[in-house]
């Protein structure tokens, strides 16, 4: 089973690593110092206290690996279009796109019916690049739950978890998707195979859209976030905005508002990936989180108000760590916070 990973960092590269050693041929598309130490020494995977090491192929340009089975996309979901070309050369006619990014994918309203069945959705995928590039037939969907990192170029370590719910957008258990789910499950990661994975989707999305922006605009961790009287208002009411939105699209939340804050906040002193990216200076992940939902919610004319509020605030956020210094052509340093 050739399987490619396609942006492997902390999560894909912890995913590609298990996979080679359970047996699959696997190959990554990574850059810089982390592909060059990955091709030296292969992928360094700390892991239950142990090391393990899995010899990859990696590459920089997809034209050196050929077609595959399935093309895991583990890459930052709005750096996702910009890619599109690049992968045809990993594109075979049955090959399967397993989209392991945050927020809601591209193939979303692919076999969903009812009115909006097939439509795109702007935010997430301008212009139909992904639709059209990659094509929704050959999605299956995928939630990232384990957490991650790169501690140095090569080397990986697993922090928590093993969950990657897996799902075909009409919810059948078709072949290909049962073969994923065997061999995740043969590379310990735990793949179980969902009837309606946009449930799954929106469950991941609940939480990211209200505390990885109200943490990057406020430097606070999950816990204080989920304790504090006022930001645990806030986004119990961005999450209840949410859930009116996508019940109205047939999703069906298995846990309620409280216990999901509560789950967050028992994570503990964790850093978003959003407040994570704004430190380091990296574009954050916002229209995949939140204005996809804003979208979805003027699709069936249902108003967002604290969405479109944080939104706002996030948006404004990310331009001004990214303009530049009057006189310096050095975008703002943004501060760690403490």
């Amino acid at each position: 089973m050739k399987i490619c990973i396609y942006g492997a960092g902390a999560i894909g590269g912890y995913m590609g690593a298990q996979l080679a050693l359970a047996g699959a041929d696997v190959s990554f598309i990574a850059r810089g110092p982390h592909l060059a130490a990955m091709q030296a020494n292969g992928v360094r995977l700390q892991i239950e206290g142990q090391e393990r090491v899995a010899k990859v192929r990696c590459a920089s340009d997809p034209r050196e690996l050929g077609p595959q089975d399935y093309v895991f996309i583990t890459l930052k979901a709005h750096q996702v279009p910009g890619v599109v070309d690049l992968m045809q050369p990993l594109l075979g006619p049955d090959t399967a796109v397993v989209t392991g990014v945050n927020g809601i994918p591209y193939w979303y309203f692919h076999k969903h019916g009812g009115e909006f069945a097939g439509r795109t959705l702007e935010s997430v995928d301008p212009g139909g690049k992904q639709w059209q590039g990659l094509g929704p037939e050959r999605a299956i969907g995928c939630v990232l739950y384990p957490a991650a990192e790169i501690v140095a170029p090569g080397v990986i370590k697993h922090v928590y978890g093993k969950k990657f719910p897996i799902g075909e957008p009409d919810g059948t258990r078709s072949d290909r998707v049962t073969r994923l789910a065997e061999i995740m499950a043969k590379a310990d990661l735990d793949a179980p195979v969902r009837d309606n994975i946009r449930d799954e989707i929106w469950l991941k999305l609940w939480g990211n859209l209200c505390f990885n922006p109200i943490s990057a605009l406020t430097h606070g961790t999950l816990d204080i976030i989920t304790s504090d009287p006022a930001t645990r208002a806030l986004s119990r009411q961005m999450m209840l905005e949410a859930k009116d939105i996508a019940e109205r699209f047939g999703v069906h939340f298995r846990v309620d508002v409280e216990r999901r804050i509560d789950g967050a906040g028992a994570v503990g002193a964790h850093k978003t990936s959003m407040l994570q990216d704004l430190e380091a200076g990296r574009a954050m992940e916002i229209d995949p989180l939140l204005t996809v939902v804003q979208e979805m919610g003027r699709m069936m004319g249902q108003p967002t108000p604290m969405i479109d509020a944080v939104l706002g605030l996030i948006k404004q956020r990310d331009r001004m760590a990214q303009a530049p210094v009057a006189g310096s052509a050095e975008p703002v340093k943004v501060a760690k916070a403490a």
